[in-house]
C-alpha cells in the first residue's frame, strides 16, 4: 500500500469530530443499513428493507466481534442490550424485551433456564456459525410463532450446494486486549448428493478495565459444536439431520451469582421439497430438540461475600449470598412445524402449523423438581397478493391454543388461552423512481412467559398468586416505512405506534431488590429506525443510522421502564483495491425518562443516565480471494461511559446501590479471515 492511501482515509476526519462531539454528549464527570461489501465492515445496520433486515452473521463488523448473538444484534439499530458485563447480556429492541421478540435458530427455539435469564437465549448463539441473520421488525407476519409483538428474529444456516465433489467452509481466528481469543471454523465436505457440514467456536476473554482503568468483573470462557448431514438427491429436495452441544462460564459485575455451566444440547430435522406442482409449490418441514443445563453459583469465579443482594437483579430465588450457594435449573424445549406454500396467478398462500412443548426443572437435594410446563399449538396463514407490477398487499393469521402447567403449589394448576393475532400491509414501488413504502396495522397477543409468571415475588393483586393473575399481553401496531436506492444516495426509514393493553410490568422494591411484583398496565409506544448511505468518491462513502424508541404508562401518564435513549452512528468508509479503512462514531443520548424501581425480570431504572461519544476505527486487507486481515480499536479515546439499559453492579465486586456497571475502555483486536 502507497502511503498516501493513508492520508485520504477518512480517520483524520472523524478522529477531530469526535473529540469535539464526546465533550458535548458526556453530561458528568462520570460519562467524561446496508447489505455490506465483503470487504468492509459494517458501521450500520445491514437493511433489504425497512421492515425486514438481512446480512451475514459472518459479516466483519465493528466494534469488536461478538462473544455471543445479543452482542452481534448491537449493530442493528433499534437493538439495545440489558448489560451485566462482558457476554451474554439480554437483547432489546424498540425498547421492548423478553419473548416480545422471538428468538430462532435453524427454525427452532433455544429457551434459557435462568430464572433471572442468566442464560438468555442469545447466550447459546455463536453469530459467526450462522450464515444468515433475519429481522422482521413488529407483528408483521405470523408465520414464526405467537406473541411476537416486538419482532422475529431468525439465526439459520443454509445447506452446503456441490457442484461435484469437493470441500468449502470458512475459518477466523481473533486476538483482542484483556486476553481475548476467538477460533471459528465452518466446513462442509460433499457433492451433489449430500454434505457433511462442520461447525466449531471457541471464545474466551478475561475481565475488561473501564475508561478510567477500574476492573470490571467480566470474564467469560465458551465453546460450542455442531454438525449436520444433509441428503440432496436432486436441486429441488434436501433432507438435513443435525447436533449440536456446547458449554461455558460467565463473571457478571452485576449479579450476585455467575453461571459456571451452561451446557447445551441440539438434535434436529428438517425435509423441504420445491417446485412440486404448479399450484402446490412447496413443503417444508422441522422438529428439533433443544436442552438448556444451567448452573450458577458463587464461589467457582469469585469469592462469596456476605448481604449481597439477590431477587431478579442477581438470583431470583435466593435474597441473601454470605456463604457458598449454588443451584442447578434446566429446560427441554421440543417443537416442530410444517408449512406448504400454493401459487396461483398473482396470489401466493403459505398456510401451516406448529407446536412446542417447553418444560422447566430445578435441582433441589440431588433430585430434580418440575416447576412449571408450556405447551402451545398453533395454526396460521399469510396471503400475498400481487396486485401490480408496483403494488402488492400482504396479510395473515393465526390462532394459538397455550396450557400452562404449575406444580409448584401443593395442588398442580393450569391455565389455558387462546391467543389470536393477523396483520394486513401494503407495499408499493413508484415507477418514476427507485423508491419503495409500505404501511402495516397488526394485532398480536402474548401469553406471560415463564419469567413473569414464576420469578416475581407477588402478583397483580398483591399476593404471590402471581400464576393465574397475569393477564395476556395485547398490542396492535401501525407500521410505517419507506426506501430509496439511487446511485450515489440510498436511504431509509420505518416508524411504528401502538398500544399496548396489559403490559407486563415488573416493580422492585427499593431497598430489597430480592422482592418483585408483576403487574399489568396499559402503554403507548412509538418510534422508528432511519439509515442513510452516499457515495462521495469513487473510493469514499458515509452513512449514518438512527435509532429512537419511546413508551408511556397510560395509566398513570409516567414513561415505561427501560426505554433506550436516542442513538446515532456515523460511519465513514474508504476502499481502494485489497484495502479499507472505517470510522464509526457512536453518539447516544442523555435518557431523563425514567420509571423509578420499574422493569422487567432482569433489568430496572434506578437512575436516569447521561450521554456520550465513541469513536472506533479499522483496517483491512485483503490478501487473496481467500484470506483477509483486519485490524481495528474500539472506544479510541478511552471513554468511561455506561450504557442506560443496565445491571446495577453488584456489592460483592465494591459496587454501591444503584452503580451502573462501565463498558469497555480502549480495546484493540486484530482478526484473520479464510475462505476456501
Amino acid at each position: 500500500m502507497n502511503t498516501h492511501y493513508f492520508v485520504r482515509t477518512p480517520l483524520a476526519a472523524l478522529i477531530l469530530v469526535a473529540l469535539q462531539t464526546s465533550t458535548v454528549f458526556a453530561e458528568d464527570p462520570h460519562n467524561s443499513m446496508h447489505m455490506p461489501d465483503e470487504s468492509v465492515m459494517i458501521v450500520t445496520a445491514p437493511a433489504t428493507s425497512p421492515l425486514e433486515v438481512v446480512t451475514s452473521p459472518k459479516t466483519p463488523r465493528q466494534p469488536v466481534p461478538a462473544s455471543d448473538g445479543s452482542d452481534y444484534l448491537k449493530t442493528i439499530p433499534g437493538f439495545s442490550q440489558v448489560r451485566n458485563g462482558g457476554t451474554n447480556g439480554d437483547p432489546v429492541f424498540r425498547g421492548m424485551f423478553g419473548s416480545r421478540l422471538r428468538i430462532l435458530t435453524n427454525n427452532g427455539e433455544m429457551l434459557g433456564a435462568c430464572p433471572a435469564r442468566m442464560d438468555a437465549p442469545t447466550s447459546y448463539i455463536s453469530p459467526e456459525s450462522f450464515d444468515v441473520l433475519t429481522l422482521i421488525k413488529g407483528p408483521e407476519t405470523v408465520l414464526w410463532g405467537p406473541g411476537n409483538s416486538a419482532g422475529t428474529l431468525r439465526f439459520d444456516r443454509e445447506p452446503p450446494r456441490f457442484d461435484e465433489a469437493g470441500i468449502q467452509g470458512t475459518a477466523s481466528l481473533l486476538a483482542a486486549s484483556r486476553q481475548r481469543w476467538d477460533e471459528n471454523a465452518d466446513i462442509s465436505l460433499g457433492n451433489e448428493k449430500g454434505y457433511l457440514r462442520l461447525t466449531g467456536n471457541k471464545s474466551r476473554a478475561d475481565d475488561y478495565q473501564d475508561g478510567n482503568g477500574n476492573r470490571v468483573a467480566s470474564k467469560w470462557d465458551k465453546w460450542s459444536g455442531d454438525v449436520a448431514l444433509g441428503w440432496t438427491p436432486d436441486s429441488d429436495t434436501l433432507l438435513e439431520l443435525t447436533a449440536g452441544k456446547s458449554d461455558g462460564e460467565a463473571r457478571y459485575a452485576g449479579r450476585s451469582m455467575d453461571g459456571s455451566q451452561f451446557k447445551r444440547e441440539s438434535l434436529g430435522a428438517r425435509f423441504e421439497k420445491s417446485n412440486i406442482g404448479d399450484v402446490f409449490n412447496k413443503f417444508e418441514a422441522n422438529v428439533y430438540y433443544n436442552y438448556a443445563d444451567h448452573v450458577m453459583d458463587n464461589y467457582s469465579l469469585r469469592s462469596p461475600g456476605s448481604a449481597m443482594p439477590g431477587g431478579a437483579m442477581g438470583n431470583a430465588m435466593s435474597s441473601t449470598m454470605s456463604m457458598p450457594m449454588a443451584m442447578e435449573l434446566d429446560r427441554r424445549t421440543v417443537g416442530g412445524r410444517m408449512m406448504g406454500t400454493w401459487t396461483l396467478a398473482d396470489v401466493e398462500l403459505r398456510s401451516g402449523a406448529d407446536s412446542q412443548l417447553s418444560t422447566h426443572r430445578g435441582k433441589q437435594g440431588g433430585s430434580w423438581v418440575k416447576d412449571a410446563r408450556f405447551r402451545d399449538y398453533g395454526v396460521f396463514s399469510e396471503l400475498t397478493w400481487n396486485m401490480t407490477g408496483q403494488s402488492k398487499i400482504i396479510s395473515g393469521a393465526r390462532l394459538d391454543r397455550v396450557v400452562v402447567d404449575n406444580f409448584r403449589a401443593q395442588r398442580t394448576s393450569q391455565r389455558t388461552d387462546t391467543l389470536p393475532a393477523g396483520f394486513i400491509r401494503l407495499e408499493h414501488d413508484l415507477a418514476e423512481l427507485p423508491v419503495m413504502f409500505y404501511a402495516g396495522i397488526g394485532y398480536t397477543e402474548r401469553f406471560p412467559d415463564y419469567w413473569e409468571l414464576f420469578s416475581p415475588t407477588y402478583g397483580p393483586d398483591g399476593t404471590t398468586d402471581a400464576f393465574s393473575q397475569v393477564k395476556t399481553e395485547k398490542t396492535t401496531q401501525l407500521d410505517i416505512g419507506a426506501q430509496y436506492n439511487g446511485k450515489q444516495l440510498n436511504g431509509w426509514v420505518s416508524a411504528y405506534i401502538g398500544r399496548v393493553n396489559d403490559f407486563i410490568l415488573f416493580r422492585y422494591n427499593p431497598t430489597n431488590t430480592a422482592v418483585s411484583q408483576v403487574d399489568n398496565v396499559n402503554a403507548t409506544i412509538m418510534g422508528g429506525e432511519a439509515g442513510v448511505g452516499y457515495q462521495l468518491t469513487e473510493s469514499l462513502k458515509t452513512d449514518a443510522g438512527l435509532a429512537w424508541s419511546w413508551g408511556k404508562n397510560t395509566d398513570n401518564q409516567q414513561p415505561l421502564p427501560q426505554i433506550p435513549p436516542l442513538e446515532a452512528r456515523l460511519g465513514l468508509t474508504w476502499e481502494q483495491g485489497d484495502w479499507s479503512s472505517t470510522g464509526l462514531l457512536r453518539l447516544v443520548s442523555r435518557q431523563p425518562r425514567i420509571a423509578l424501581n420499574e422493569g422487567n425480570v432482569v433489568g430496572k431504572d434506578f437512575n436516569s443516565s447521561a450521554g456520550f461519544a465513541v469513536f472506533s476505527a479499522n483496517a483491512a486487507y485483503r490478501v487473496n480471494e481467500s484470506v483477509k486481515v483486519s485490524a481495528g480499536v474500539d472506544n479510541l479515546f478511552n471513554k468511561t461511559y455506561s450504557e442506560h439499559l443496565n445491571l446495577a453492579g453488584n456489592s460483592s465486586f465494591g459496587y454501591s446501590a444503584n452503580t451502573p456497571v462501565n463498558e469497555p475502555g480502549r480495546t484493540f483486536w486484530g482478526k484473520i479471515n479464510v475462505t476456501f
